[in-house]
């Protein structure tokens, strides 16, 4: 794989911002890693941090590079700060650089594929969030989507209770019922136009309930998601085995 960490100025934030992304290549000679022999672009999966992180904490606290070698997958992963993935009422527009300017400087930078079956999203808590709300309001643009132990609640006395509370992004409004409100993203979806949907969490998490509203709305709806629970905490030893579970679970094309 080849790694680059990527500035650029960003309009939409209207600063410089950064990606880390990793590039697939067809290597051989590398011991311990294989490699990947691809026709024509790659496929590509955007990873999502969370609230406290920024674009280079997969990399330094999971083996993501060595799960996604052989597989030819590149995988992009932005800055997000503190955003919840949205335009904040006191801050950056994060949704409209995540949603509309970074696949255009994806697409102008590397060569990877722009195909729906070939785009996936995913994130963990924060990230999380913003992978779900990325593939409900734009169901078009990728094939899958996963959350790993997303906040998956934000609007609504629920969240409250789920001890899920960002008012630097809404500036104290509640985004119950509005585009960054996952339940009522659900209530609006066409199931039959979604990405397929994964989640897991930690039994002990204290946003496995979180989980198990978005799933029980989403049954609900007919929508249906993967979801696991396992044992463990809201910590890196839990998203760093099941992002390899999600990287397997993938419909990634192979060459």
């Amino acid at each position: 794989m080849a790694l680059l960490t990527c500035h650029f100025f960003s309009e939409a934030l209207q600063t410089s911002t950064a990606a880390t992304v990793l590039l697939p290549e067809a290597a051989r000679g590398q011991i311990g890693m294989g490699g990947a022999d691809l026709a024509g672009p790659p496929p590509v999966l955007y990873l999502l941090h969370g609230l406290s992180d920024d674009e280079s904490i997969w990399l330094r606290r999971t083996s993501i590079e060595r799960y996604v070698a052989d597989r030819g997958l590149a995988v992009v992963m932005p800055r997000g700060g503190r955003s919840f993935y949205t335009d904040e009422a006191y801050g950056g527009a994060y949704w409209t650089f995540l949603s509309e300017e970074l696949p255009r400087v994806v697409q102008h930078f590397f060569r990877v594929s722009d195909r729906r079956e070939d785009t996936f999203v995913a994130g963990l808590s924060m990230g999380g969030y913003g992978a779900f709300k990325w593939a409900l309001r734009q169901p078009e643009r990728f094939a899958a989507a996963a959350s790993l132990s997303g906040a998956l609640v934000v609007g609504g006395a629920r969240a409250a209770e789920l001890h899920v509370r960002v008012p630097h992004v809404w500036a104290g409004a509640d985004p119950e019922g509005s585009g960054d409100d996952l339940l009522a993203l659900l209530d609006r979806a066409d199931p039959a136009s979604l990405p397929a949907l994964y989640a897991t969490c930690g039994a002990q998490d204290f946003l496995v309930d979180a989980q198990h509203l978005f799933v029980e709305q989403a049954t609900a709806r007919g929508v249906p998601v993967e979801a696991h629970v396992h044992p463990g905490d809201h910590e890196w030893g839990y998203w760093d085995r099941h992002i390899r579970d999600v990287v397997d679970w993938l419909p990634v094309r192979r060459g």
